[in-house]
């Protein structure tokens, strides 16, 4: 499990460091104005879909199902189902993208209400989601390629397609904006263009591990149709999250002008820990967990979930006090240039501290959901995501005014927490889970480790901005100041967890070692 976690989590880096590129890229063509505000909401929704039927909905029913067949039944009949759900998969999103491209007016009036009050922002932002609105489809069948992937526990490929993202938008913000409208243009037609360059990546990975499959008329088999029951309580289980984002969305567009894009650029710098460390997770955890209740070894299983819980916070805790410690500096030397000034920097940093105060939480709710959905339970997680979604908008209504675009950064992370609390307290009643004594003693010395660097940090911070006051505050010496800063962390926090015992650097280095022999060979007789 470590191994496919250090490699969702490599590919992942690479694809946030890219992500940061872009941000600073768009920040300093559009600050946090009306192209910029629209270019977001055209980029949500798609997302959000892709988040809810691709990485979500569908991965917790198909994942289970795919990685289970084929340890039960063998590689045809795994394969067999993949070209069956593809084929039901490319009709019914088809037709989504069709009707949302024709009633896009009406379902912006949900999604950004606030911009109706501007013609030529309500109207800009329709535009813009009409054409990013297609890789919807695009990419929740590159997912189900993903799936198959990291059902046959091969995560490279799926874990590099969002690398191709983060290209072909900052090629298309460079290249293309001299040619159209405006680089909100450019960058919603950039997007279009990676949905295809990552199904041509996703569908080559797949001839090459041997998992390639073809694709029927469509049809609902009963394999097809037990997933698809799986699918629509899972859409919102796994994706209370995005939906809870999709709520923050509504409240930012009735703020005043700018929030939306505010609480972009703090969310993806919270996205970074939360993506690298929460994807890789979720995605290496799910198939073995569903292999293991398969055959029975509900031990193993629940060793399984310790142990990523354990790597889940040993990274999580960290991040979580880093930035909220050093949201300021952050914000500025990553984005205040251009037209993204000094102001719309300090609003971006005070969400990223509220946006921090639920990472941990985000990120376990991706390692515990998965044991449900290898019990094929996607029930459960809807009844809680039911519930968090409610408390998110309560949340929301309440913080909207006192606290503007803190509010709903706030309120989707005190969600999250309640989330994340049901979720294992429900696993530890049906005694799907508890905590053994290695990761109850070890979680502990992680947050002593975490509190030593936190308190490192703000020393150093002080410091800092003693030094940068003396020699000047230019960009150069803010960033080396800032990498500094990080590099000083990571050495408080490693050296802590070593004096205090947090880490058992033996088993890392024993799960990380090369195996002779890959964990999917030859389909069983």
């Amino acid at each position: 499990m470590l191994r496919g976690i250090v490699t969702v989590g490599g590919w992942t880096m690479v694809s946030r460091v890219l992500g940061f590129l872009r941000d600073i890229l768009i920040a300093q063509e559009l600050g946090t104005g009306v192209v910029a505000d629209a270019f977001f909401v055209a980029l949500k929704l798609p997302n959000l879909f892709r988040r809810l039927f691709g990485e979500g909905a569908f991965n917790a029913a198909f994942v289970p199902a795919f990685a289970g067949t084929l340890a039960a039944e063998g590689r045809p009949a795994a394969l067999k189902l993949a070209g069956e759900m593809a084929a039901v998969m490319t009709l019914w999103l088809a037709a989504l993208a069709a009707l949302g491209v024709v009633f896009m007016p009406q379902l912006m009036l949900v999604l950004a209400p606030g911009f109706a009050a501007s013609a030529g922002k309500f109207a800009l932002t329709v535009e813009l989601t009409r054409i990013t609105f297609p890789y919807l489809m695009l990419i929740c069948l590159a997912a189900l390629l993903g799936g198959v992937l990291n059902g046959a526990e091969r995560f490279a490929a799926a874990a590099a397609a969002p690398v191709l993202f983060n290209v072909f938008l900052i090629g298309a913000l460079l290249a293309g904006t001299p040619f159209l409208s405006s680089a909100g243009h450019a960058l919603a037609w950039g997007l279009l263009a990676s949905g295809i360059a990552q199904i041509v990546l996703l569908a080559w990975a797949c001839r090459r591990a041997g998992v390639a499959f073809r694709v029927p008329l469509p049809r609902l088999s009963l394999p097809v149709r037990a997933v698809l029951r799986r699918m629509g309580p899972g859409f919102i289980g796994a994706g209370v999250t995005q939906l809870n984002v999709a709520v923050d969305t509504i409240i930012a567009s009735l703020l005043p002008a700018g929030t939306v894009s505010v609480l972009y650029y703090a969310d993806r710098v919270d996205q970074l820990p939360l993506g690298v460390i929460g994807a890789a997770v979720g995605t290496a955890i799910l198939p073995l967990l569903s292999r293991q209740v398969r055959t029975g070894e509900e031990r193993e299983a629940l060793r399984t979930l310790n142990r990523g819980i354990e790597y889940a916070l040993a990274l999580t805790l960290p991040a979580a006090l880093a930035l909220m410690v050093l949201a300021h500096p952050v914000m500025r030397v990553l984005f205040a240039h251009g037209a993204f000034d000094e102001a719309a920097a300090e609003r971006s940093a005070e969400a990223l501290m509220a946006y921090a105060v639920g990472l941990p939480a985000y990120v376990l709710a991706k390692v515990l959901a998965p044991g449900f959905f290898a019990r094929n339970d996607t029930k459960t997680p809807v009844k809680i995501g039911l519930a968090m979604v409610a408390l998110n908008l309560a949340l929301n209504l309440a913080f909207m005014r006192p606290l503007q675009h803190i509010g709903p950064a706030l309120a989707t992370s005190l969600a999250a927490i309640g989330n994340v609390c049901l979720l294992g307290g429900l696993l530890a009643r049906r005694g799907h889970f508890h905590l053994d004594r290695a990761l109850a003693g070890r979680a502990l010395r992680m947050l002593g480790a975490a509190l030593v660097m936190a308190a490192v940090l703000v020393a150093g911070q002080d410091a800092q901005n003693v030094l940068l006051g003396a020699i000047g505050g230019k960009l150069v010496w803010q960033a080396m100041a800032l990498a500094a800063l990080v590099g000083l962390g990571l050495l408080a926090y490693g050296a802590a967890g070593h004096l205090l015992g947090a880490f058992d650097m033996a088993e890392v280095r024993r799960m990380l070692r090369p195996r002779s022999v890959r964990l999917i060979t030859t389909p069983p007789a």
